[in-house]
């Protein structure tokens, strides 16, 4: 027999005895539940949830995304859970990343200061519990903030026990100008200064034809909160904060092996072409170190999405959280959790998949 098909046969044969224990499972289960008199059925997901969430935004039918209410159903209750933790996670992607790869290029410094702090805050960060994290930040910290009556102002947001409340931020009729001016550096991005140019001129030109492009309307202090804005609960907060700040930890090793696995001939043939130090770093070894670091930086992507269930333990309405009020008030534990289940796994694909796309396009191919 061929290797490949012996290996076909056996891969095959693995998943057909894994997918048949499933089964058998859930048969168990569903035979169980049927000789207590409960069906199993998803029907459930159509009746009315009858509690509320502190914060999230669902979908109904003729209105589109709104705010949750009690009068919605279980399965609406759940697409808000879900839609809380995608906040989070495509937020905490984003700025774990960028944290991430700012302390890795400080623990990597020639100022023995940022190597110091870099290493001690990876160090620090690592090997405490994220859990624990997540407490710090949300007891000690964000419910430590004065009252709403004392709140803080400064650069239009206002900083209380209440959360966070941001300015909104709005088009003017300056905002044509900057449209044109990123599609010009979108098509001429491989010519840095050019496209630069471009941008600015787009933005000078709107600017002075119809005004600032953006505008910032803040949010108005009044008794009982704000009027505007947008706010940022202490739950949803802490939650973020404790997720970048712990996977910013990981994904700074990460990156730094990156870079200390790029030749060190790429460094010395960049200053030989009269590039410096930080011009060397952007334009020849980062591009490289990011191909090494893509497949690693994956795991810690799908360790925070599925990092973002721990939100029930400072009161944010996740996922996961609403899936336990769900299973209490309806006794639909085994139905409810399978959805949740489904939901985190087609997250973590999906993000496995942008991943592993971005992997492929960016990868070196040698020809033999």
């Amino acid at each position: 027999m061929a290797p490949r098909l012996r290996d076909l046969l056996l891969q095959a044969l693995v998943l057909g005895l894994v997918a048949w224990g499933l089964l058998a499972l859930l048969a168990e289960a569903r035979a169980r539940m049927a000789a207590q008199g409960i069906p199993f059925s998803f029907g459930f997901l159509r009746e009315e949830a009858g509690f509320s969430l502190s914060e999230g935004l669902t979908y109904a039918p003729g209105e589109g995304l709104r705010p949750f209410y009690p009068s919605d159903t279980y399965l609406q209750a759940l697409l808000a859970g879900f839609l809380n933790t995608l906040k989070v996670a495509l937020l905490g992607l984003v700025l774990s990343t960028l944290l991430g790869l700012l302390v890795a290029a400080g623990r990597l410094s020639a100022n023995p200061l940022a190597r110091a702090l870099g290493a001690g805050y990876v160090e620090a960060i690592r090997n405490t519990p994220l859990l624990l994290q997540l407490f710090v930040w949300y007891f000690a910290i964000l419910l430590k903030l004065p009252p709403w009556e004392k709140a803080l102002s400064f650069g239009g947001a206002l900083l209380s026990q209440r959360g966070l409340v941001l300015p909104e931020v709005g088009l003017g009729q300056g905002a044509l100008g900057l449209a044109l001016g990123l599609l010009a550096f979108a098509l001429l991005r491989r010519r840095l200064p050019l496209a630069l140019g471009a941008l600015l001129l787009g933005l000078l030109l709107g600017w002075v034809l119809g005004g600032p492009p953006l505008y910032l309307l803040p949010p108005v202090k009044e008794a009982y909160g704000a009027r505007g804005g947008i706010l940022l609960s202490p739950e949803f907060a802490a939650l973020l904060f404790g997720l970048v700040v712990y996977t910013a930890a990981f994904i700074a090793e990460v990156f730094r092996g990156a870079i200390l696995a790029v030749p060190k001939g790429q460094w010395e043939a960049a200053y030989a072409l009269g590039l410096e130090g930080r011009d060397a770093f952007r334009l020849i070894v980062l591009p490289q170190a990011v191909r090494i670091a893509v497949p690693p930086l994956a795991n810690q992507y799908l360790n925070l999405a599925k990092n973002t269930s721990l939100g029930v333990a400072v009161g944010y309405p996740d996922l996961f959280s609403v899936y336990g009020t769900v299973a209490n008030q309806s006794g639909r534990s085994l139905e409810a959790i399978l959805l949740v289940m489904a939901v985190y796994l087609s997250l973590s694909l999906g993000i496995s998949l942008a991943v592993n796309t971005y992997n492929r396009r960016v990868a070196l191919r040698w020809r033999l």
